[in-house]
């Protein structure tokens, strides 16, 4: 649950937060963040774990360099989408249901086409948040954590650790994804100009972040 407030973490799954409209919508962007967090370090585990091995300093920073482009892609998506595509929040209800907020676009429009609150509510697992975990669970963080793996007295035990530290990541990154769409809820409900500043400054957050640790790859290469 620690690892999974590492800054580099918590930037990422903060920008792909913009795009959940609640705690509901946001509980499955963590889980899916720490399931593929946690297949890549099954898959690199299993090879230390077999062969008695560990990764490489030089290939561990190379992860750590794609990670920053990973996080500077992210933040100016969602910039982008603000600007370019003049994403707001409007409330309304669908006839009978309960009124609720939900964003989208008037790029192109000169006029408000209402025929944009006729809309169908997000139904799949947010893959973009497997794939960023993925791609954190190869970074250079993560390997450190798999030096762990050569203390364990047995595959089976090297096993129950990765299985463990999985769960952990899954939980601390599901409640943390649910409390960070908490302000971004409050936001768009009481003004959208609220709103979008919160989501530039995470976008921005994140670019820069993510130009910090390439900078930093560099340096260490």
């Amino acid at each position: 649950m620690r690892h999974a407030l590492e800054t580099d973490h918590v930037a990422a799954v903060a920008v792909l937060a913009t795009r959940a409209r609640s705690v509901k919508q946001a509980l499955p962007l963590g889980l899916m963040w720490g399931v593929g967090h946690t297949l890549t370090l099954f898959a690199f585990g299993i090879v230390i774990l077999l062969l008695g091995t560990q990764m490489p300093a030089s290939l561990a920073v190379v992860l750590e360099g794609l990670v920053g482009v990973m996080l500077v892609l992210l933040g100016g998506d969602v910039v982008r989408r603000l600007i370019k595509e003049k994403i707001h929040f409007h409330r309304h209800r669908h006839h009978a249901g309960a009124g609720h907020f939900h964003a989208h676009s008037h790029a192109g429009e000169k006029t408000h086409d209402a025929n944009h609150h006729i809309h169908e509510h997000p139904s799949a697992m947010p893959l973009r948040a497997l794939g960023v975990g993925i791609m954190h669970g190869m970074a250079g963080s993560a390997a450190l954590v798999l030096l762990s793996l050569q203390t364990v007295d047995s595959i089976g035990s090297g096993i129950l650790y990765i299985v463990l530290f999985g769960l952990g990541s899954m939980i601390g990154m599901a409640v943390l994804s649910a409390a960070m769409v908490a302000p971004m809820r409050y936001a768009a409900k009481s003004m959208t100009w609220a709103y979008s500043g919160l989501t530039v400054v995470l976008g921005c957050f994140s670019i820069g972040l993510g130009a910090y640790t390439v900078y930093h790859s560099f340096q260490v290469i």
